[in-house]
């Protein structure tokens, strides 16, 4: 049975209650995370009291925390994995602008149904180490099959990947989608 079978063993995997669950571990690596954070927050402010954003994007000590939070981040989701058998979803970005802009929310209005949504994926990637053939720009590359490969999983699993894009530095904008096209008639 493969690690994610339902089965009444007492695996964390398994539809029945685990019962008494150690807690310790899970609270050391939010903790863990939770300094780490404020490490990054401090440094991030230091850093850009003093350069522009794109240098302040680009600083090693940032780059170094923001990869310190994305292990952390990982041993919490495996951790929580293990020894609870969920799937937690803690690091997505994902938030309502409604929520945010008041002054643009009309409270008596019901809410408009979702029919799509714009996700990210990013990556902050150093060059290759050593002598290489390939360059910063070849990565873009390496992304599009990469999309194309996630695009057929997901089209695959039942869902219609309207647009897609590979972008570098900033997310691909995705601005005017599904606003009509003005010179149709």
């Amino acid at each position: 049975m493969s690690d994610h079978g339902h089965d009444a063993s007492g695996s964390a995997h398994a539809d029945q209650p685990l019962g008494p669950i150690d807690a310790a571990p899970l609270h050391a690596v939010v903790d863990a995370l939770a300094t780490a954070l404020h490490e990054y927050l401090g440094t991030a402010v230091g850093v850009r009291a003093e350069f522009g954003s794109h240098e302040a994007d680009e600083d090693p000590r940032v780059l170094a925390l923001e990869a310190r939070v994305g292990v952390l981040n990982a041993e919490l989701y495996d951790l929580v994995h293990d020894r609870l058998g969920l799937h937690a979803d803690l690091t997505s970005m994902a938030w309502d602008e409604s929520e945010h802009d008041e002054e643009t929310a009309n409270l008596d209005a019901p809410p408009a149904p979702e029919i799509t949504e714009v996700f990210h994926l990013g990556f902050v990637i150093g060059p290759p180490a050593g002598t290489s053939d390939v360059t910063m720009d070849s990565v873009l590359d390496l992304l599009d099959q990469g999309g194309e490969d996630l695009v057929v999983r997901l089209v695959d699993a039942g869902f219609d990947v309207v647009e897609w894009a590979t972008a570098r530095g900033e997310p691909a904008d995705f601005e005017g989608f599904g606003d009509e096209d003005e010179d149709e008639t």
